[in-house]
């Protein structure tokens, strides 16, 4: 789990925002999103759990307004990012891909960067990465989360398409902190 407002600045995240060449959005592209996490590398395993039938599903999901991504771009050429689904004030991310150095790390910074200022309770990141534990995520145990979880999503949805309310890096731009 990784509490919106507690994302850490790790030197390598502090140096990617300082030579960041890419912009960064949201749902802008959010089938090329999910492609791109299907078709990214995965040492150690078989293929990928994103199938032509759950893409379908979450393209459906981003339609009704309940799936979201945010993209890395350099110029017009799609580099990396996330994906997602809210519910209240829950965020469950799926799945990220990067093509560039550094690319699903700010896509990630971003979507924690807006997920905080819009008050988000949590993003659950599904899987435990040594990417996301060195950015503040934690194991919580299942009876915290289901309390947490029993919360959020008793908080109205955030539906429809998502947009940066800022550039989302400007936090760490002016002095180097996380939101």
């Amino acid at each position: 789990m990784l509490v919106p407002g507690a994302l850490r600045a790790t030197r390598s995240l502090r140096r990617a925002v300082a030579s960041c060449s890419f912009d960064l959005r949201m749902d802008s592209a959010f089938e090329s999103v999910i492609a791109g996490c299907a078709a990214a590398p995965r040492p150690g395993q078989d293929g990928t759990w994103i199938t032509p039938d759950m893409l379908e599903a979450y393209v459906a999901l981003h339609a009704l307004g309940f799936a979201h991504s945010v993209e890395t771009w350099r110029g017009s050429e799609l580099v990396g990012g996330v994906y997602g689904v809210s519910l209240g004030g829950a965020f469950f991310g799926e799945s990220m891909f990067t093509r560039a150095g550094d690319a699903s790390k700010l896509a990630l910074a971003g979507l924690v960067s807006q997920l905080d200022a819009w008050g988000f309770d949590l993003l659950d990141c599904q899987v435990r990465t040594e990417h996301v534990m060195r950015l503040g995520a934690q194991d919580w145990p299942r009876e915290r989360f289901l309390a947490a979880l029993a919360t959020s999503v008793r908080r109205p949805t955030r539906r429809g398409a998502w947009h940066f309310d800022r550039d989302p890096l400007t936090p760490w731009r002016k002095n180097g902190d996380v939101p």
